[in-house]
């Protein structure tokens, strides 16, 4: 038995990841603490507000937040913490349209190229280096206005933008899995192709793509925002939140907290997103 194994015995070289462990637990308990309140918003809003998102008392306007207001008021008095909570379910929704879009698109793109290989694999890939040279909101921004405004067009157009990340991550995890020797042995014993793909190259290669897929939830959540903000997706007044923070642009040097309240909320749960997302993908 050596030195080493005198001086360092086995528990003290866990201490450090134990130690880390316990570090991040907090924050990854406030962020799951956030999409929790982000979801019971979107699936049940009239539980956590009395004030209606669309009808406003014109005698309390632009009043600044208080215990009545949390958020304050518009210039139409209405209540801003209702619309911030009423504006979640589309928003929330559009957003997991979205990352679902990009998802199955892209991962099915990712594993039929890096499947098949050659020319075809060469073909696919360089169009996908096209769609990634483009910033992804000014892809969104070109689908969206190609196929109008509207909820559902946002979340398609961001959907888009995100395939090109799913299939670069699919592949690379479909070329280190059908270099296996489990796969080798699948086709010695007369597997078929697609016993091959669907039996043993996918379950083997989607993990990584599903930790991607919560880390895009946030880049979704942002994108959803920043094209609403724009004036691409609800009309008004249906509430959302990038419409929430576009209502306010015009007063932030007089009545500031019309947009930076609902602002703050959008990015309190982009970084509870990707911070869940990171630690999914740790794991």
């Amino acid at each position: 038995m050596t030195v080493l194994e005198h001086t360092t015995p086995p528990s003290a070289l866990v201490v450090p990841t134990k130690q880390r462990r316990l570090t991040l637990a907090p924050g990854i308990a406030v962020s799951w603490l956030v999409i929790g309140t982000t979801i019971a918003w979107a699936l049940a809003p009239s539980w956590f507000t009395s004030y209606s998102p669309l009808e406003g008392d014109s005698d309390a306007s632009f009043e600044p937040p208080s215990s009545d207001h949390l958020f304050g008021t518009d210039r139409l008095g209405r209540d801003l913490l209702a619309r911030t909570i009423y504006g979640t379910a589309t928003t929330v929704s559009a957003t997991l349209l979205a990352v679902a879009l990009g998802f199955v698109i892209g991962s099915a793109i990712g594993l039929f190229s890096g499947f098949i290989g050659g020319r075809t694999d060469s073909v696919i890939m360089r169009f996908v280096d096209v769609l990634l040279a483009i910033p992804g909101l000014l892809l969104a921004m070109t689908v969206v206005t190609a196929l109008g405004y509207g909820t559902v067009n946002i979340a398609v157009a961001v959907g888009i933008s995100a395939v090109a990340a799913f299939a670069r991550v699919m592949r690379s995890e479909v070329l280190k899995v059908a270099g296996t020797d489990y796969v080798e042995a699948a086709y010695g014993s007369g597997a078929g192709f697609r016993r091959v793909l669907l039996r043993h190259v996918l379950p083997n290669s989607v993990a990584a793509v599903v930790s991607l897929a919560a880390l895009e939830c946030g880049s979704a959540v942002l994108a959803v925002a920043a094209l609403g903000f724009l004036g691409y997706g609800a009309p008004p007044p249906q509430p959302e939140w990038g419409l929430a923070v576009a209502e306010g642009r015009d007063y932030l040097a007089t009545y500031p907290w019309i947009s930076i309240l609902p602002g703050v909320l959008i990015a309190v749960v982009v970084l509870a997103t990707n911070r869940i997302g990171r630690s999914i993908g740790e794991s």
